[in-house]
């Protein structure tokens, strides 16, 4: 069982995959997330993939013009943002509006996919792929409103009913995946948290990327910008950890102080209990994932969702 260690994904999306000749990764990794056969056109140009002075290497966007009409943001978030949920709507709106010509009628609108790779725990959910679409659904009858004729006719062939019209979100939480593989997309999601990829691993495209991401191919000037790269991305979580760990030690010191305050009032069990509450508060508060608070509080994590 070989396997080869690759290039992080968040930078050969930024510096190796925009070349058109690496195209079938890209294409093998939206085949297998979107469970069709992905063509890509181009890559389109937008104000939010432009690189500039503002990038702080924690975000990578890609936007990917389809054959079949789609356009595809593919986006990797490497450290916390709270509002990051914000972020997609913000950059699909931002496509939307780009790619709709003055004068054109409204049902030129591109259908947008946003792909956000996050490695971080966004959200509250036990999953590690989420899927969302727009429904209408009746508020009297229950009924999920559909395409009329005239509307099929006039829409493109890939828009077929009206989620297709609307923005459709993948979100791929790489943290919260176990490293057991149950198919073919679960070997793309471990490559992107292992930065490995395996000999026997049969996905669309993941074998292309095997030699297109190998480490031992890239020239020493590349090289040598990669490994400034993941300098750079260390620092910068380490910063973040830093600042990170001061707010979980002030949510600790909060939560035992009320503890002991509480214990003193009405007695060193229940002071014990309500500081154990207060820590798993703040902790949740400060954005930390369950299991984490659940290893520190000594519980197991429905205990811990209980709290809340």
């Amino acid at each position: 069982m070989k396997s080869k260690k690759l290039i992080r994904f968040d930078w050969a999306i930024k510096n190796i995959l925009r070349n058109k000749t690496n195209f079938e990764v890209l294409e093998g990794f939206l085949s297998e997330l979107l469970r069709t056969d992905v063509k890509i056109e181009s890559l389109l140009e937008s104000e939010s993939n432009q690189k500039n002075a503002l990038d702080k290497l924690n975000r990578v966007d890609l936007l990917a013009g389809l054959a079949s009409g789609e356009k595809v943001i593919i986006e990797v978030q490497c450290v916390r943002q709270w509002d990051f949920l914000s972020r997609m709507l913000y950059g699909v709106s931002k496509v939307v509006i780009e790619h709709l010509k003055t004068g054109e009628p409204y049902g030129k609108v591109p259908k947008v996919i946003s792909v956000n790779i996050v490695y971080f725990d966004l959200g509250h959910g036990q999953d590690y792929i989420y899927h969302g679409t727009t429904e209408f659904r009746g508020i009297h009858q229950n009924d999920v409103l559909l395409l009329g004729k005239v509307e099929k006719e006039r829409y493109p062939n890939h828009i077929d009913d009206i989620a297709g019209v609307y923005p459709e979100y993948y979100v791929l939480k790489v943290g919260e995946f176990d490293l057991k593989i149950k198919d073919t997309l679960d070997e793309w999601m471990y490559a992107l948290k292992q930065s490995e990829i395996k000999s026997e691993f049969k996905a669309k495209g993941i074998q292309e990327a095997g030699r297109q991401l190998d480490i031992l191919q890239l020239p020493e000037e590349e090289r040598r910008h990669y490994e400034n790269y993941l300098e750079n991305m260390r620092d910068f979580q380490s910063f973040f950890e830093t600042y990170y760990g001061d707010g979980l030690s002030q949510g600790l010191t909060e939560g035992l102080q009320r503890g002991v305050q509480k214990g003193r009032e009405e007695g060193r069990q229940e002071g014990r209990a309500e500081g154990k509450r207060e820590m798993i508060l703040n902790l949740h508060h400060s954005g930390m994932p369950l299991d984490q608070i659940a290893r520190l509080a000594k519980m197991e994590i429905k205990e811990v969702e209980a709290f809340f």
